[in-house]
């Protein structure tokens, strides 16, 4: 397969400057570190194509090469090996800062464990869908799942009763192996313990030696007040139990709100939509309007009302934190479809008395906005 251009692998322009190169540089090889990729053949050759671009484009006299004969020009002058890398990282403390602190810089400090050290179980999810109104006010749901409990036998151990786990005698409890490969060493996953760093001579009956047991788990979710639509809630510890003693991890509730039929939300506020009549919306009148709480409060209609305006209920939204929202009601006024012959009587003596307008002219769409 062709060579790729070196300043395409580095992902800069020929006229970089060394720092640019040393930055690219530096980026690519914190990602495709074999130690951070054990096992993944494309990041080592990702990160093998980048040293060998960088071994040259940072030498001002290979780049000079480079640059006026390409490939050909660099040949013979010297760089590394298929797996010696050594002679790219003469300026290894140049590029990467601190020594003591790269192997921090690219697995970061949680990745070093010592003798015995227990991984953690894994996070688990789970979702559910709950009413509108749940959401608003808050409720509990009791939920069931599956997860990887701690086996009752072996405490958690995998080893079984009376016996222990040891120490890795190949990796010394380290779970890699590491191979020298000039400057840097390259890790691999432990084949004797997978990387545990530690060995079951005797496996418990009941585990097999995993230290977990698949249970079925039933549980009671508090979902709080106010909850929007595709949050979640965390429940420490309830993941899956982590092999060889290892801590629990999490689990994650999604939640799903329900659309409600005549109520729809806007961060702490309610909004429903309201019909009166003609006559109500001429006139003014007291009407009694259902919350979503299910309680009946008064609302007072003003007189001339216009069809699509919104009146305001303090505090009778979502509850929060710093108090509880505003329930928006818009007034739609409704137009009798048909009417009797008093109504359509009385609708043309209303006609002669107010008068009508034949030639109405467009309205502002600046007086809409709250329509």
């Amino acid at each position: 397969m062709a060579k790729r251009d070196f300043y395409e692998v580095l992902g800069v322009q020929k006229n970089a400057s060394k720092d640019d190169i040393k930055k690219a540089y530096r980026k690519l090889a914190i990602q495709y570190h074999p130690d951070k990729n054990p096992g993944d053949k494309k990041a080592e050759e990702k990160f093998k194509e980048a040293t060998e671009a960088y071994e040259v484009l940072a030498d001002d006299k290979k780049k000079q090469a480079y640059d006026q004969f390409g490939f050909a020009g660099i040949e013979g002058m010297g760089g590394p090996s298929p797996h010696d890398f050594s002679q790219a990282f003469r300026g290894f403390e140049d590029i990467f800062g601190d020594f003591s602190g790269i192997f921090d810089t690219i697995f970061g400090s949680s990745s070093r464990r010592g003798p015995g050290g227990a991984r953690g179980g894994a996070n688990l999810r789970y979702d559910i869908e709950i009413p509108f109104k749940d959401a608003v006010f808050g409720t509990k749901v009791e939920i069931q799942f599956n997860r990887n409990d701690r086996c009752q036998e072996c405490k958690g151990s995998g080893a079984a009763q009376g016996t222990s786990r040891k120490v890795c005698p190949t990796c010394k409890g380290t779970g890699q192996i590491r191979q020298s490969a000039g400057f840097f060493s390259m890790a691999s996953t432990c084949h004797s313990c997978n990387g545990q760093g530690e060995i079951i001579e005797k496996p418990c009956r009941e585990c097999g030696g995993q230290g977990t047991q698949k249970k079925r788990q039933k549980i009671m979710v508090t979902i709080p007040p106010g909850v929007e639509n595709g949050r979640r809630v965390v429940i420490s510890g309830q993941g899956d139990s982590g092999p060889a003693g290892g801590s629990s991890g999490d689990l994650y509730v999604f939640i799903r709100v329900k659309p409600h039929e005549f109520f729809e939300r806007q961060a702490d506020d309610l909004y429903c939509a309201i019909p009166i009549s003609i006559t109500q919306a001429s006139l003014g009148a007291d009407i009694q309007v259902s919350t979503l709480e299910g309680k009946t409060i008064k609302v007072k209609v003003p007189a001339g009302i216009q069809n699509g305006r919104m009146l305001r209920i303090r505090d009778e939204g979502v509850p929060a934190s710093r108090g509880r929202g505003n329930l928006y009601i818009k007034i739609m006024v409704q137009v009798p479809q048909k009417l009797s012959r008093r109504g359509r009587e009385l609708m043309e003596e209303l006609s002669r008395a107010e008068g009508e307008n034949s030639s109405p002219k467009p309205i502002p769409l600046s007086e809409l906005a709250d329509v």
